[in-house]
């Protein structure tokens, strides 16, 4: 037993990034052929990172995908599946029965009434559209190595530099005015819209709505030390000069 200065467990909400894989195949081993392919250029950054697994571009292919058969072949390329988002409702149940969660995102619901329901469609709104608009983050000071900032429902404006092993986090945009050498991650609540702004790019990784891009060695010399942006063309991050 015990006392309530002394709990043995608890449980408390927090805010986590994690890389999403997106799915266009439900064959297993083209799935992993692709990932060998793309781990062996940045296995040192994924190794034993968690990752959920998006479903949304395999919805009319319930049964096809085998959840467990997939998720064991995460761990073999050293990754750890979560869970699934996006998925139909066999899919989910296959999921559970594989071990991974189901994180609920995307669309939700909107509240209708009796009559509403009987005499027309369920209506779906985003997430994003219900959520309570909050002012813009500003930090002024250094953001430091192992040190994470987090915009909550904005954007994130840093006056200083990011340095290396540090996280900026934003579910809006990103702007860093003065050089960017650790992680910046924009639109994470899924706005692909969302873009990176930089006076000066030496990222370690650069991230929008779940689209990465890891720079283990050096940027290209026509980015190093620049002022870039970062935005989405579809699911490709591409990274521009600015000027």
């Amino acid at each position: 037993m015990t006392s309530d200065t002394h709990r043995a467990v608890e449980i408390k909400g927090s805010m986590f990034t994690l890389p999403v894989l997106r799915l266009y195949s439900a064959d297993v081993q083209e799935i992993g052929e692709t990932l060998s392919q793309q781990l062996a250029k940045h296995l040192a950054f994924f190794e034993n990172a968690p990752v959920v697994v998006d479903l949304e571009h395999l919805r009319d292919d319930d049964g096809v995908l085998e959840l467990s058969t997939l998720a064991t072949l995460l761990r073999c390329h050293q990754l750890v599946p979560v869970g699934i988002r996006h998925g139909t409702e066999m899919q989910n149940a296959a999921a559970i029965a594989a071990g991974l969660a189901v994180l609920k995102g995307g669309a939700v619901p909107t509240a209708v009434t009796k009559k509403q329901t009987e005499e027309s469609p369920r209506v779906e709104a985003p997430v994003l559209a219900q959520a309570v608009t909050r002012p813009t983050r500003v930090v002024r000071q250094p953001v430091r190595s192992g040190q994470q900032i987090y915009a909550q429902g904005g954007d994130l404006i840093v006056m200083a530099q990011v340095n290396a092993g540090a996280e900026v986090i934003a579910d809006g945009n990103i702007h860093i005015y003065a050089p960017l050498r650790g992680r910046a991650m924009a639109g994470v609540l899924g706005d692909e819209s969302a873009r990176i702004f930089t006076q000066s790019m030496e990222a370690e990784l650069l991230a929008i709505a779940g689209n990465y891009q890891v720079y283990e060695a050096s940027q290209p010399a026509t980015l190093r030390g620049k002022p870039v942006q970062a935005y989405l063309e579809g699911t490709q991050l591409l990274v521009a000069p600015l000027l």
